[in-house]
């Protein structure tokens, strides 16, 4: 059997149409990156509305991202119990109608509750997407698949914003939230036609929650799993402090309009999706390993751009630079980093997946508030953060995963 670090190019052979699966699969998994961006351009507009802080209008940001966390920890176990498709479509049709009532909410109070609901609802997709590519590829194809999912799901943060900022010129942050109720509903559509059951029955888990304590102990008893897990998520957390923090560094520190913050939060994206093709390119020759080590050297290499561009007042030119080295990094990680996670536990691809995720979003909404804590005139907490992030990211990874592998060697 191929180990974590070196897959072998193994497709399961479960996938009839394998490109309308990676579009749909790729729509799912852009519930983070579209409730997030679409609206950033107008969360100063929110803050005013509502009468409330720019630390409060950005814990709407830290909501979505708990309910995005938790509830893939829900949903993964339910779809190794119940089948892929019957949980998603629960989830799909309640993130419609959380959609629609973040628009009407008349207080900062009541939106961050429904944007807890949103992230609840959303993260079926997200998690269930994951353990059906794993159901259907393993090894190199895994890793391949995955990288061309962010094709599909790149565009949503490229997208996003650009849509979002054009949104800002003819509507205000409530219609946005109508506009992602029909998001939603495009996803019930897509999820009805496009989503095979991809674990029969007799594959399936007893469930319960003896069954669920037992697979989760199994997961977190496993260094290269937990390194695989953390690496991703601390890195993911830069990412989403950079997504929290930018809007005002950008737009109120800088002096970027929304349109332009918006292109420029467009380019990193692509950046993403740049270098999740290069990572497929490189996995099909070198080890997961040293793909994914070379993704978390150029996120750390960003982040530190980021502070010293920060520190030393560089102005804006270095510092788009130093967050597009950062953010694009992203995109070897994270396809690398759930293959190494997800490589030894098809038996459980839900609660893995879940698993991965919760340490991902939970990551981000610990890191997304801190970048706001001195204010919207203060780009260093912003540094400070991503900087932390990527080096807990870099540490963690080597202690749990190169170690114990290198460990695995010496002893076979």
């Amino acid at each position: 059997m191929p180990t974590p670090d070196q897959p072998s190019d193994v497709a399961v052979g479960r996938d009839a149409h394998p490109r309308r699966t990676i579009l749909v699969l790729g729509m799912l998994s852009t519930f983070g990156p579209i409730s997030l961006d679409l609206y950033l351009p107008s969360l100063p507009e929110l803050a005013t509305d509502l009468g409330t802080s720019t630390s409060s209008a950005q814990l709407t940001i830290t909501a979505c991202l708990l309910g995005l966390a938790v509830g893939q920890l829900i949903a993964g176990p339910l779809s190794d119990q119940f089948g892929r498709r019957r949980p998603l479509m629960i989830g799909l049709v309640c993130y419609l109608l959380a959609s629609l009532a973040c628009a009407f909410a008349p207080t900062i109070e009541l939106l961050l509750v429904l944007r807890l609901l949103q992230g609840l609802a959303g993260a079926a997709g997200l998690v269930i997407a994951r353990a059906v590519a794993r159901d259907l590829y393993e090894g190199r194809a895994l890793l391949i698949f995955f990288s061309r999912l962010i094709l599909v799901s790149g565009l949503a943060p490229v997208v996003a914003p650009l849509i979002g900022g054009q949104l800002a010129r003819v509507m205000d942050w409530r219609g946005i939230f109508v506009v992602l109720a029909g998001f939603g509903l495009l996803l019930v559509v897509a999820g009805l036609v496009g989503v095979p059951e991809s674990l029969p029955p007799e594959r399936r888990s007893a469930g319960g929650l003896r069954d669920n304590l037992v697979g989760f102990r199994e997961l977190l008893g496993d260094r290269v799993f937990l390194g695989a897990a953390f690496a991703s998520g601390l890195a993911g957390a830069a990412m989403f402090a950079y997504i929290a923090g930018a809007t005002f560094v950008l737009q109120r520190i800088y002096g970027m309009s929304a349109q332009g913050f918006s292109y420029a939060f467009g380019v990193n994206a692509l950046g993403i999706m740049a270098l999740s093709q290069i990572g497929a390119r490189l996995a099909r020759s070198r080890p997961a390993t040293q793909v994914l080590g070379a993704g978390l050297a150029m996120n750390l290499l960003g982040a530190v751009g980021v502070l010293v561009s920060v520190l030393t007042g560089a102005g804006l030119v270095p510092l788009l630079v130093a967050l597009w080295v950062m953010v694009s990094a992203v995109g070897l990680v994270f396809p690398t980093a759930t293959t190494l996670a997800l490589a030894d536990y098809p038996h459980q691809a839900g609660r893995a997946s879940s698993l991965l995720g919760l340490g991902q979003y939970l990551a981000g909404a610990l890191a997304a508030p801190l970048v706001g804590i001195a204010g919207e005139d203060s780009a260093l907490p912003m540094g400070v953060v991503v900087v932390g992030a990527s080096l807990s990211a870099g540490l963690v990874f080597w202690l749990l995963v190169v170690r114990t592998l290198r460990r695995r060697e010496t002893t076979a």
